[in-house]
């Protein structure tokens, strides 16, 4: 039985999709639903996608018929696994063929890698797995393609007819054009949201990306810097003080951004960091959020500095500091090269304060607009000077600083 019309339907829905924002996975279990329903005997699908982010590699959703689909993620690894080396999908990727069909059952049926091996005693008895390329920018340079791999397979006895594998060689273009603008879509979110923060990737992809545009808003400023980076950096080879700041930077900006706190610059081994607050928002929540990322960095910091000790290496030793108040968010720079951050008096006061951690021997320090709404977590120091600051201003450390505690002692 021919399903010529219903498939043009499919195909018509899927340029729809295309042309707007897909959800891939929403969409996948859409394809799957909608073959199912106009004949199609699909039982078991898979789709795999990679995408361009700096923890996950490749990307993967599973239907089964009767359930919802699964998303799964797949982090970088050196070396494959073995799932993926005897697999069927890492055949058509280096093959170069575009189609791989087995039947499962029967006379002339093939079970050449394991997971088929698996589904034939699990009932299905018809497999079909296309490839579609993607050429990119970052395919041609890296000599890689990418694309969406996708595999079918049936339960019904004697499998898919040829109307059935026509309509899912059909459907796979369309589909593949409607999953490019979604991984497309996700890949610059990842790319912006990795490089900028979340809140200033956002603001890029919504077009904020002339110098000027942005907006004045309030926010708690937390700031930190590694202490005697100049000596780390001669003292270490260059592997060993990238360890060391990647180090410094999980206990700083990780406790940041686990707090809730958006990481906006890297400033060679500073970190800046904000608590942005909603127009109208009590301060008190961002303030506890900042504070909350303060505690972590110091807990992080014992735990990472043990295990620095244990492996005979360098320890890590950093300041923190936090001020509350009004900051420009938004593009600075030349009109060809910009930066999303955040300028004014709050970030010069962060800065400053930081500077004095080492000469009080405390390793965070806050505002009085801070400590304030977190009085349990941070005590007078009383009035300090800051550079280039007319009055004093009183400053509050840390309550449970252990280490700062004992350095003192």
């Amino acid at each position: 039985m021919s399903h010529d019309a219903l498939i043009t339907s499919l195909e018509d829905w899927l340029v729809d999709q295309a042309l707007s924002s897909p959800n891939i996975v929403q969409m996948y279990r859409e394809v799957c639903e909608a073959l199912f329903s106009i004949g199609v005997p699909v039982a078991r699908s898979m789709l795999s996608w990679p995408t361009l982010h700096p923890l996950i590699e490749v990307e993967a959703a599973i239907w089964k018929k009767g359930q919802n689909v699964v998303l799964e993620q797949f982090a970088h690894r050196e070396q494959r696994t073995d799932e993926w080396n005897h697999s069927p999908f890492k055949h058509l990727v280096e093959s170069g063929s575009d189609v791989l069909r087995r039947r499962l059952a029967g006379p002339t049926a093939v079970v050449d890698f394991p997971l088929l091996q698996d589904m034939a005693a699990a009932g299905y008895t018809d497999y079909l797995a296309m490839i579609t390329r993607f050429d990119t920018a970052t395919s041609l340079s890296n000599g890689k393609n990418s694309g969406i791999i996708i595999s079918w397979a049936s339960d019904r006895a004697g499998g898919f007819t040829d109307s059935d594998i026509l309509a899912l060689r059909r459907i796979q273009r369309g589909f593949a054009v409607a999953c490019r603008t979604a991984i497309q879509a996700n890949i610059a979110t990842n790319i912006t949201e990795t490089y900028l923060g979340r809140h200033a990737g956002r603001e890029v992809l919504a077009g904020n990306i002339r110098r000027g545009d942005g907006a004045t808003t309030r926010a708690v400023i937390l700031y930190s810097d590694l202490r005697e980076s100049s000596t780390l950096a001669e003292a270490l080879s260059g592997d060993e003080y990238l360890a060391l700041l990647n180090d410094y930077f999980d206990c700083t900006a990780g406790s940041a951004i686990d707090a809730g706190g958006e990481v906006l610059d890297f400033i060679g081994d500073a970190v800046l960091a904000i608590f942005p607050l909603a127009e109208n928002e009590d301060s008190a929540v961002a303030i506890r959020a900042a504070s909350e990322a303060v505690s972590c960095a110091l807990s992080r910091r014992i735990a990472v500095n043990a295990r620095r000790r244990k492996n005979h290496q360098h320890e890590i030793q950093f300041g923190l500091s936090a001020s509350l108040g009004e900051v420009m968010f938004g593009n600075i720079g030349v009109p060809s090269r910009l930066s999303f951050s955040v300028v004014g008096p709050a970030v010069n006061t962060a800065a400053r304060i930081e500077k004095l951690t080492k000469e009080l021997h405390e390793s965070a320090l806050a505002t009085d607009a801070v400590a304030r709404s977190c009085s349990d977590s941070w005590e007078s120091i009383g009035p300090h000077r800051l550079k280039g600051m007319e009055h004093p201003v009183e400053l509050y450390r840390w309550r449970d600083d252990e280490m700062a505690r004992a350095a003192v002692a």
